[in-house]
């Protein structure tokens, strides 16, 4: 039969004499009598939607990817430098200590392990181009991999997080909210642990194979799909739910003054984050991995890739609150500095004055001893 091939885009398992592999994006081969796989058939453009106009080969396909991982490995970054400025903000100024800003900073984190999971599991399964992706399967590849699904997870959970805060300012308008901060932690973190946990033990009792990034059956692709569709579908009802009870307050008048307005400020950033990254999910997650690939990769790896730097955008640097502090600490910095200038504008003038020559001088010449020695001697003489 055939031994197992790596075309450089996919892994094609060992088959018998005649026996025709499938694998995704409808894509097959035939095992020759001769024992030689035969071409992909459809050609990797046509079955996995690429452009139809570039080569049917491999090789174009990969640099058709390469395309994409300088586009995303560009947005990680730029999501990561701005998530880790939007944490020093919030952590620098005390004002900025509050439950709302501590349940942000936890969903930065949660970006900032999504993009530091990217880079590791590029770094680890396609550092060496000349690998062979159908015999690799080692704990560090695994890790990687596992590691990118938690930080997925702990994306979608820590989502939900704000919009269950939201809704519980809304409707528990008396009630403190700092004894929930720690429910809120665990839930967010706990959650993707435990749902991790889960996956890892499956994937290695039913399906230990490869480094995990392989297709999965049912049960160990929806220990995963389930719990963040699960999310999501929350998210899209409290979604309608607070929109409901902003209109009922805004109507009413119950909220008042700046009280509604914080409500308003936060819903704004919340309601657009829910259907943001949520609505793609919904679409794709009934469908085969295979189904719409160029889509997928346009929306979660091109698009997916800048949500980092929307999410600090919205929550830190577009806040008005943010925006006056950070010109408060500018202004005084620059009045610190101007300060500064003029203390050592004047030390340097006093130093340099005339009067301050003389005056010098004059002490030179009360401690100097050879002053002393005339005086000694004019009375001497007098004597």
């Amino acid at each position: 039969g055939c031994t197992r091939d790596w075309d450089g885009l996919t892994c094609w398992p060992r088959a018998t004499f005649g026996e025709v592999v499938k694998v995704p994006c409808f894509l097959q081969r035939n095992c020759t009598q001769e024992a030689y796989w035969s071409e992909p058939f459809p050609p990797y453009t046509i079955a996995c939607g690429f452009d139809e106009g570039s080569s049917k080969g491999p090789e174009d396909q990969k640099s058709y990817y390469s395309a994409f991982w300088r586009v995303y490995t560009a947005g990680y970054a730029a999501s990561v430098t701005s998530l880790i400025t939007a944490l020093i903000v919030f952590a620098a100024f005390r004002k900025f200590h509050c439950t709302r800003n501590y349940i942000h900073m936890h969903l930065f984190v949660s970006f900032i392990l999504r993009a530091i999971a990217v880079f590791t599991k590029d770094a680890v399964l396609f550092a060496d181009e000349t690998m062979d992706h159908c015999l690799m399967s080692t704990v560090a590849c695994k890790a990687a991999v596992a590691f990118f699904q938690f930080s997925i997870l702990a994306n979608f959970f820590w989502l939900l997080i704000e919009g269950i805060y939201l809704q519980t300012l809304l409707l528990l308008t008396f009630v403190s909210d700092k004894q929930y901060v720690w429910w809120f932690i665990f839930t967010g973190w706990g959650a993707p642990t435990a749902v991790m946990f889960a996956w890892v033990l499956t994937r290695i009792h039913r399906q230990n194979t490869g480094c995990w990034d392989d297709d999965e059956n049912g049960v160990v692709l929806w220990i995963i799909k389930g719990p963040i569709l699960l999310t999501v579908l929350i998210n899209f009802i409290i979604f309608i739910n607070v929109i409901r009870i902003l209109v009922h307050k805004l109507k009413s008048q119950e909220g008042g003054g700046s009280h509604s307005s914080h409500f308003v400020r936060l819903a704004k950033s919340t309601l657009l984050l829910i259907p943001l990254f949520g609505v793609h999910y919904i679409v794709f997650a009934f469908f085969p991995e295979s189904t719409g690939l160029e889509a997928r990769l346009y929306i979660e790896l091109g698009l997916g890739s800048f949500q980092g730097f929307v999410v600090a955008l919205l929550y830190c640097f577009s806040n008005a609150e943010v925006q006056s502090e950070l010109k408060k600490q500018l202004c005084k910095w620059q009045y610190q500095e101007y300060l500064n200038f003029t203390h050592k504008h004047r030390t340097l003038s006093r130093e340099n004055s005339p009067v301050n020559y003389v005056t010098q001088l004059s002490l030179l010449e009360k401690i100097s001893p050879k002053r002393k020695t005339s005086v000694y001697q004019n009375s001497v003489t007098s004597v």
